[in-house]
């Protein structure tokens, strides 16, 4: 049995604030490859990363979000690396796909000791006019649908303790 792994699943927890330092290199390299392995229907993979780590792209990203949100503030909390991960749309599975992918890169940046959280919003975000030209600077064609955001960086705080797990949820037959 892999218990490390299973650990790993109940203790990792959403990181809502980040240091400004950006993660090295083998640790994002760490989670971008576990989340081209996540499983997908009929092995399509037809999920796709764009990793952003410059600050000026990082921060438009963060404005668009909060703008969809209705906000001011930053809903990438501070994170320094965004992650957007995108999928087929013509895959009958590419939102299971891409969310696959956003839990194993939330999981694997656990293990490397970094802080993650998963954005919502990215389907709204790439949907519109600013959105679409970045998807097109990119490289990735309008097939795809943002499924969300992987905000990763270095905790700023210590992770909060796991609620208590709701009773009635697993049902035996």
């Amino acid at each position: 049995m892999k218990l490390e792994t299973l650990n790993s699943m109940k203790e990792r927890r959403s990181v809502r604030g980040y240091k400004p330092e950006q993660i090295k290199d083998e640790e994002l390299n760490a989670v971008l490859e576990s989340g081209v392995y996540a499983p997908s229907g009929h092995g399509f993979q037809s999920a796709k990363l764009v990793v952003v780590q410059d600050k000026e792209t990082r921060d438009l990203l963060s404005s668009l979000n909060a703008k969809v949100l209705g906000v001011d503030s930053d809903p990438f909390y501070g994170a320094p690396t965004i992650v957007v991960v995108f999928a087929d749309k013509n895959r009958p599975t590419y939102v299971e796909d891409g969310a696959l992918a956003l839990g194993n890169m939330m999981l694997a940046a656990y293990a490397v000791g970094l802080g993650s959280c998963w954005i919502h919003r990215a389907k709204e975000v790439f949907s519109g006019e600013t959105g679409k030209t970045l998807m097109k600077k990119w490289g990735v064609s309008d097939d795809y649908v943002g499924i969300g955001h992987c905000a990763l960086g270095y905790a700023s705080n210590p992770a909060p303790e796991p609620a208590p797990r709701k009773p009635g949820n697993i049902v035996r037959v």
